[in-house]
């Protein structure tokens, strides 16, 4: 078996600049490279981020998940941002939330319960 060193989830963006701005937003950053013209990284844990990627045609269409420590946390630091998430829905052994890019690209952000009831 091959052995990994990094993963990316590819979000495909029609307005990079735009898209550049808002993952600005919501990661607090600016990207951490831009290994080519359209193409934007942000490593957001270990060995892994999200690379946004000018790509018209099959733009909005993808979704990433990410698990975080807490999701009340999370919810409140992306409202201090100024990016909007959905409802947090609870189904006890995790509750999740989402976001969604000026494409329509979803970011859904789990906290996995370590005792489910």
């Amino acid at each position: 078996m091959p052995r990994f060193k990094d993963v990316y989830a590819v979000l495909p963006v029609s307005d990079h600049a735009a898209a550049v701005a808002w993952y600005e937003r919501w990661i607090g950053r600016r990207p951490d490279t831009e290994p080519m013209e359209g193409v934007a990284e942000w490593r957001i844990a270990g060995s892994a981020g999200i690379q946004v990627a000018h790509d018209p045609e099959p733009a909005g269409k993808s979704t990433v998940v990410i698990v975080v420590e807490d999701i009340d946390e999370t919810v409140g630091d992306l409202a201090e941002r100024g990016v909007e998430c959905g409802l947090v829905q609870d189904f006890g052994f995790v509750k999740l939330t989402e976001i969604v890019d000026p494409d329509g690209n979803k970011v859904t952000f789990v906290w996995e319960n370590p005792s489910p009831e």
